[in-house]
């Protein structure tokens, strides 16, 4: 068998399709000869396989990542965007100018008024940082001010929560494109051979009123090979579908099967030289070496009572936030790149007083725990955390307004996130917003940038970390301009 397919981006090669595909490799390679370092670069990111990683551009900061996804957009000024100024604006329209002829959503847009809701939560500063948080929800997360790198001053065009999140995880609005993980899966390979690369795990929240729809379109390799996409792990019954023998079907036997049907597909590839029959031999392969290595993993019973302490005695009920906190931890120690996480129900278009506080207590204790625990296990140095959802909420209410309940629609000029560990500085505050929390007025960062500034964490300069794909290089970070904010690196 031949090497990876530079021209293509394919995967492994037949003999025969290696110099059927490569008639032109001669030619190709003296124009690059004469084109120099661009053809370099993009032949170094071609030089691994499937399985293995691509060389990175410099030595990463990150060797893993857990992206906590709040799904449905946390409302900032309740949280972490403090503006204390607007207890003077109760019920006072937010000012046209402020707004500024802003695209709204179908659900504000009819209005007659835009009254604004002040915060009813008490705020205070912590860490010698002195970040602004929601003391009354967030007494555990607070703990790790000096250890969380802030950004206050994300934005996006996306307004609704499909493409906004589409956006948010593969850097595009149109849905079929890479995501994160993927991306990182591709560039860095699996640590592990006994489990997937990049796994999923979805957190049933305690509040269940307004959830939005996710799909795997969210962890979807796109034009990456197959192998790259995401594996979603179940809360309930099997960890994932079908991965325990059949009744009365023992190792030995299935060990034959797979083997014999690899034949096939082996052959099948030599014909056809689909790059995706080699991903389906790689996953039956890994899906067998995953029922020894999956229920050892999901058994907790190896996890010491203190363990069940810090995170909470929700860390014992499976689907839970904590739970899946914990199991992103036990799946990063065990080589796992990229641990995907979804906690739905951050959608506050109404009853803020009511819903607001189920989601912080289902994530204020666990983020706290992983945070520590990551630490005391010597892995929070190489181990990036990030928390966010795909964009912000307005200042002014949705509905019916009053001092202790309001709603808030969809704001995607501002948003807050927060990283920490794997090379983010921790203690940094990073952007501004008016008094308003609904422009930025300082230092704002595109999620191009973000994205920008993740690859760059894991290694990659993103402006040459691409695959080629119908003719083109494609980047997570699109074609228009991305830069990383060296301000949110340690």
């Amino acid at each position: 068998m031949s090497g990876f397919n530079h021209m293509t981006g394919a995967g492994l090669q037949s003999r025969r399709q290696f110099f059927t595909d490569g008639s032109h490799l001669l030619g190709g390679a003296a124009i690059g000869s004469l084109l120099g370092g661009a053809w370099s670069d993009s032949l170094a990111l071609g030089a691994g396989h499937p399985s293995g990683a691509i060389p990175t551009h410099f030595a990463p900061r990150a060797k893993r990542v857990i992206y906590l996804h709040m799904v449905g957009g946390p409302s900032q000024m309740d949280l972490f965007d403090y503006k204390p100024g607007m207890a003077d604006w109760y019920d006072k329209d937010l000012p046209e100018s402020i707004r500024n002829g802003q695209r709204l959503t179908t659900m504000t847009s009819g209005q007659s008024r835009f009254p604004i809701s002040p915060s009813k939560y008490k705020f205070q500063q912590f860490g010698d940082c002195g970040m602004w948080m929601n003391k009354e929800l967030l007494p555990h997360l607070s703990k790790m001010a000096d250890e969380i790198c802030w950004m206050r001053s994300l934005h996006t065009e996306a307004i609704n929560h499909e493409p906004a999140i589409a956006a948010m995880q593969t850097g595009n609005q149109v849905t079929g494109r890479p995501c994160l993980g993927s991306w990182a899966s591709y560039g860095l390979g699996s640590m592990n051979d006994n489990l997937p690369a990049f796994v999923v795990l979805v957190a049933v929240p305690s509040n269940r009123e307004q959830e939005q729809a996710i799909s795997a379109r969210l962890w979807s390799a796109g034009y990456l090979p197959g192998e790259h996409a995401g594996v979603s792990f179940r809360s309930k019954g099997d960890p994932i579908l079908f991965i325990n023998n059949p009744p009365g079907v023992p190792d030995a036997l299935r060990r034959r099967s797979i083997e014999q049907l690899n034949q096939i597909n082996q052959l099948g590839y030599q014909r056809l030289g689909d790059p995706e029959t080699q991903t389906r031999i790689q996953q039956y392969e890994m899906a067998f070496r995953m029922q020894a290595s999956v229920p050892e993993l999901t058994d907790l019973a190896s996890e010491p009572e203190h363990t069940f302490e810090l995170y909470g005695d929700d860390a014992k009920k499976p689907g839970t936030f904590a739970n899946t906190a914990l199991m992103a931890r036990r799946l990063s120690e065990r080589g796992v790149r990229f641990v995907q996480v979804y906690h739905n129900n951050w959608d506050h278009h109404s009853n803020v007083s009511g819903r607001l506080p189920s989601q912080c207590k289902d994530i204020d204790q666990p983020c706290y725990a992983l945070l520590e625990d990551l630490k005391q296990r010597g892995m929070l140095d190489d181990t990036l955390v990030i928390w966010g959802g795909e964009f912000g909420r307005t200042i002014y209410t949705q509905g019916k307004l009053s001092r202790d309940n309001y709603g808030r629609d969809h704001h995607p000029r501002c948003f807050t996130m927060w990283m920490a560990g794997g090379g983010a500085k921790g203690g940094a505050i990073y952007g501004e917003t008016d008094e308003f929390s609904y422009n930025i007025v300082k230092d704002p960062i595109h999620i191009r940038d973000f994205h920008a500034t993740v690859l760059n964490l894991l290694g990659f300069d993103h402006e040459r970390f691409s695959y080629k794909f119908q003719g083109l290089d494609q980047k997570l970070t699109g074609v228009e301009p991305a830069h990383v904010i060296h301000d949110l690196i340690g």
